[in-house]
């Protein structure tokens, strides 16, 4: 897989990078569908899912486990960075979205490019083309216009009802804790593509296993809200789902096309599983989007098409 994922095209991998966040995006949804287990139960349990599929593809990949030990021993700190990275990140989400709703843990993610581009910047001396810059600040924009309703509500917090103020705070926190899964993909993406550029012309280094690193350290950080456990036969089987398909599949085929792309590319093409997710939950479950939502979207889908429209006219 390695190798054919090298060889791609520029096309190519932003074809792919596209089904990678339609892929991430059916989090939101198939979350709700969990009707026992709740708060970090839910994380423990698709971190654990998602390290088993990795293990056993990673192993089967490297030809036996002592191999694929051998290349985690020695995978050096680019490897355990993008591993924590990774760890942040399913964490972060999973606790989030049980916190507030999907579209504001999507919304907030949403700040993924602007961080990158800093990061990219001040760690890899990127220089970021004019038309990323305007892409970066039309998406902001639209986040910061579906965030705003919540952020700075109609009523003061003190006017509302002890429900209300305490629902309110939940989705404020939910939305701090959120952050953490731009900023921790945004330092992953930079580190993934300076493994690149390191090895200039020979093989980049396999930061594969950094998601099996990253699985592994979620579910053991989140282990003792899973005893005694509360999740049910088809609450395991929905996040089973989760761990293999929305997360193991997609994070791999994330690390290789990232080797492609620049971090701020992978990031701008992210922010597709922002408006997957709103779209998947608006469908599948009770969480219709607001008009705010709605047109905050459409801002983050123009910045995506300027970008990719301006550097197709430029090359």
């Amino acid at each position: 897989m390695g190798r054919a994922l090298h060889t791609l095209s520029h096309r190519s991998a932003v074809a792919l990078m596209v089904l990678v966040t339609l892929l991430w995006s059916m989090a939101g949804i198939v979350t709700r569908q969990v009707e026992h287990a709740q708060g970090l139960e839910l994380t423990f349990w698709r971190s654990a899912f998602n390290a088993l599929a990795l293990f056993l593809f990673l192993a089967w990949r490297a030809r036996g486990i002592p191999a694929l030990w051998q290349s985690i021993r020695h995978g050096g700190s680019l490897l355990w960075g993008s591993g924590a990275c990774w760890a942040v990140m399913f964490t972060a989400f999973m606790a989030a979205l049980t916190m507030t709703t999907v579209a504001n843990v999507l919304l907030t993610m949403a700040l993924a490019p602007l961080f990158t581009a800093v990061l990219a910047r001040v760690l890899l001396s990127e220089t970021l083309p004019r038309r990323t810059l305007w892409a970066i600040a039309l998406a902001v924009v639209g986040m910061a216009w579906m965030q705003a309703p919540l952020i700075w509500p109609a009523e003061a917090a003190d006017d509302m009802t002890t429900a209300e103020g305490a629902m309110h705070r939940s989705h404020l926190l939910g939305i701090l804790v959120s952050l953490a899964v731009p900023v921790g993909g945004a330092l992953n993406w930079v580190l993934i593509r300076r493994s690149r550029m390191g090895a200039g012309s020979g093989p980049a280094a396999d930061l594969l296993p950094a998601v099996l690193i990253g699985a592994l350290l979620s579910a053991v950080l989140t282990a003792a809200w899973a005893v005694p456990g509360r999740a049910s036969t088809q609450d395991l089987a929905w996040l089973a789902l989760l761990g293999v398909f929305q997360l193991a599949l997609p994070c791999l085929l994330a690390v290789r096309v990232a080797q492609q792309l620049t971090p701020t590319e992978v990031s701008l093409l992210s922010l597709l599983e922002l408006v997957f997710g709103v779209a998947w939950a608006w469908l599948g479950t009770s969480e219709s989007p607001t008009a705010a939502v709605l047109t905050g979207g459409a801002l983050v889908l123009g910045a995506l098409v300027l970008n990719e429209a301006w550097a197709k006219a430029e090359g």
